[in-house]
């Protein structure tokens, strides 16, 4: 896991500006980890994690999101 303390507090916040969006349909996230390579992963819950769009959700939405707050960030994925 990434000893960035600051770095990962930053996207639990971008994370933190999503979830209301998720959470309106039914969904939710959950931040797992930052990876070495600047890699976000994260636990899509409730309807998302059953939702045919969620992979639509996480690239379109929750990962623009965070690499435009934070462009270090390379990729949000699923843990």
């Amino acid at each position: 896991m990434n000893s960035n303390v600051d770095l990962i507090n930053k996207v639990q916040s971008v994370i933190e500006q999503v979830r209301p969006y998720l959470q309106a349909d039914g969904g939710d996230i959950r931040f797992v980890e930052l990876t070495d390579d600047n890699i976000v992963k994260v636990e899509l819950q409730g309807a998302c994690g059953s939702c045919p769009y969620s992979r639509m959700t996480l690239k379109n939405g929750v990962e623009q999101a965070v690499k435009r707050a934070l462009p270090e960030i390379k990729a949000v994925e699923e843990a």
